[in-house]
């Protein structure tokens, strides 16, 4: 389990950041920024792709209850036009950016998930594999997951055909086949091969 050790070496209030939606074909990437309570953080904070939804829907509440919690979404449209590398960077700013203004706790220190920093005037450190390192990364992954899985099943009532409610906009082989046949909707990343691909194919000539 993550625990704090990496907390502990730096400036108070330490905010983990990490992201989701690096790799689907469809909606957005989000990030958060979380700082944890000094006490009552919740049990069985681990690495979101560990957990079941279930555990990181709690898990996700108890989160938003106790600790301080920014959130930062960049949609498919800015993804395009800026890539996915420095759209995930955008995100993780306007995350922690959201939990300064919200909260007015300006960090002493942020870890990021991953071995790239953002370009910001934050005292940062990237880490390789955080959210199995550091608690706060961690429940950081778990507030992002968990967002994003929410944004996807709610656009998945407008378009039942992509099965996102299942995939999250993941590029499955159900997802890919309703590309083929009904083509990429407004939520799809064009810059995206596979997504690419299928608009050209249902192209005219």
């Amino acid at each position: 389990m993550p625990g704090l050790s990496h907390e502990r070496r730096y400036l108070a209030p330490v905010v983990g950041v990490d992201e989701a939606g690096r790799g689907p074909l469809a909606g957005p990437v989000v990030a958060a920024a979380v700082i944890l309570p000094a006490r009552g953080v919740p049990r069985g904070i681990d690495d979101s792709k560990k957990l079941s939804a279930a555990v990181r829907a709690r898990l996700c509440a108890q989160l938003l209850d106790c600790a301080q919690v920014g959130i930062g979404i960049v949609e498919a449209d800015e993804i395009d036009r800026l890539n996915i590398h420095w759209a995930t960077m955008k995100a993780m700013t306007l995350a922690v950016d959201a939990l300064v203004a919200t909260h007015g706790t300006p960090p002493g220190h942020v870890l990021v998930d991953g071995n790239r920093l953002p370009r910001w005037d934050y005292a940062a450190t990237a880490l390789v594999g955080g959210d199995a390192l550091s608690r706060s990364i961690a429940a950081a992954s778990i507030v992002a997951k968990h967002t994003r899985d929410r944004i996807m099943i709610a656009h998945a009532e407008a378009h039942p055909q992509y099965n996102w409610h299942s995939n999250k906009g993941y590029g499955c082989r159900h997802h890919l086949a309703a590309l083929r046949d009904h083509g990429p909707t407004s939520l799809h990343r064009r810059s995206f091969a596979p997504v690419a691909q299928a608009e050209r194919a249902l192209s005219p000539d």
